[in-house]
């Protein structure tokens, strides 16, 4: 049975993680991203990778901190409390699972470069309006010694700025993976304006060539190695959207101990008492769903798919009850773009959908628990 409380070091972890993204990613940094119309960050990429952060899940070997899910799990859920912008679960988390199994001087070199904070990744994987990993239209159709790639995805997160794409394909050998760069002739990026005001586009491929070096693994096993990277994603955004429940409750019980309504504050009020104890009850318990996410990941990485699926389905449903009783009991000022919950409702929205939402992962705990 997986400990199910931080330790000290999680802890020391998370008080570092806090100081530091209250000084250099506070909710306010996203607000003027926003309002200027930038989708990244790549001053606070940096000194995230000078503080190890990108290479949380890159071995020593590849001069990575090589701290494991648990910790990159901490991190991330500090990130869900201040919404930061980063490439950090599609990098340093989920393109570093992937690398990191392959033994080559390439992928070791690509691990070196994320860890340093010089190379981003994002991953191409949907096709259609709900995730769905292995329909796969997008073809790879072999060619000499590489391949040309046509088709398109969508809803890639960090599509716009990531250096370098992972691209899952169909080719006549099976579903293929492949590792190309993000200005590879041929291949063009439509813009998606999403409501989190973050990085994502759908990726069109026309007739683009790539040699046989992009190809990662061996043909026909692009879903065997990317799933470990699938459920390593999967359970770090289900961290970060616990930090944003979290956060948003913190707003929440902070605005019901300050608002009067006709001399008496509304948390007095034993019908609202009784809804963020309720909320408070469904955080914890999804919080410690992550942390066994994070302990079997690190442990028994082949045995995680049930856990994680429960951290993620867990998140999104917590998350989805935070906001939407934040604003409820916020009032009028909760709808208003002056109020930073806001913010929140429009992450946990976009956080539900991306690597699966409820209804995929409670199917796969069904399907796991032989239902």
């Amino acid at each position: 049975m997986a400990k199910l409380t931080q330790t000290e070091e999680e802890i020391l972890l998370s008080e570092a993680a806090k100081g530091f993204l209250a000084k250099s990613a506070p909710v306010s940094r996203l607000r003027e991203m926003r309002d200027g119309g930038s989708r990244s960050d790549p001053e606070l990429w940096q000194e995230m990778a000078a503080a190890g952060w990108a290479g949380v899940l890159v071995p020593e070997a590849a001069e990575g901190s090589d701290m494991g899910h648990a910790a990159a799990h901490v991190l991330a859920r500090e990130m869900g409390r201040n919404l930061t912008v980063s490439p950090f679960l599609s990098t340093a988390v989920m393109a570093a699972t992937l690398l990191r199994q392959l033994q080559d001087d390439a992928s070791r070199d690509k691990l070196k470069q994320i860890a340093a904070g010089g190379l981003t990744y994002a991953l191409a994987l949907d096709e259609n309006s709900k995730f769905s990993p292995e329909s796969v239209g997008l073809s790879a159709e072999k060619r000499g010694n590489g391949y040309v790639l046509n088709g398109k995805k969508r809803f890639v997160v960090d599509g716009c700025e990531a250096d370098r794409i992972l691209v899952l394909a169909n080719s006549a050998d099976g579903l293929c993976l492949f590792d190309l760069a993000n200005q590879a002739k041929g291949l063009e990026r439509e813009v998606l304006a999403m409501i989190d005001s973050r990085d994502a586009a759908d990726l069109v491929f026309d007739a683009v060539e790539v040699s046989g070096d992009a190809l990662l693994g061996k043909a026909g096993a692009g879903y065997d190695l990317l799933k470990p990277a699938l459920e390593a994603g999967q359970a770090a955004l289900a961290a970060e959207t616990t930090g944003l429940s979290e956060a948003a409750f913190a707003l929440t019980t902070g605005y019901l101990k300050e608002r009067k309504q006709f001399g008496i504050t509304i948390g007095s009020f034993q019908a609202l008492q009784h809804r963020a104890a309720h909320l408070w009850c469904e955080i914890e318990l999804t919080h410690s769903a992550v942390l066994n996410a994070g302990r079997i990941l690190d442990e028994s990485p082949e045995e995680a798919a049930l856990a994680v699926s429960v951290a993620k389905a867990r998140a999104s449903d917590t998350a989805q009850k935070s906001v939407q009783e934040g604003v409820q009991m916020h009032g009028g000022i909760g709808m208003t773009d002056a109020f930073d919950m806001g913010f929140y409702m429009k992450r946990a929205r976009v956080a539900a959908e991306w690597l699966g939402d409820y209804g995929y992962h409670a199917g796969r705990v069904a399907q796991l628990r032989g239902f």
